[in-house]
């Protein structure tokens, strides 16, 4: 599939709604360039991480306090 799309001001350009649709690209999604070995382009969407995504992911081998580990930031 090729799909053309204009530079605007600023550099700036859309993401056409075949790309957005194949990938499920939404609001607030990141686009990743890179040029690959070949000196080409390439692009990747991935996205966004949150601190909601990952809270609570990981364990500790201990107990924590939440009270505590706020104090501790703040210090």
């Amino acid at each position: 599939m090729t799909v053309t799309t204009k530079i605007y001001e600023n550099n700036q350009t859309a993401i056409p709604s075949e790309i957005r649709k194949k990938f499920n690209i939404g609001k607030n999604d990141l686009v990743e360039w890179s040029i690959n070995e070949k000196g080409e382009p390439e692009i990747k969407f991935r996205k966004k991480t949150s601190f909601k995504d990952i809270r609570g992911k990981g364990k500790l081998d201990y107990k924590t306090n939440s009270v505590d580990l706020k104090k501790e930031l703040y210090k």
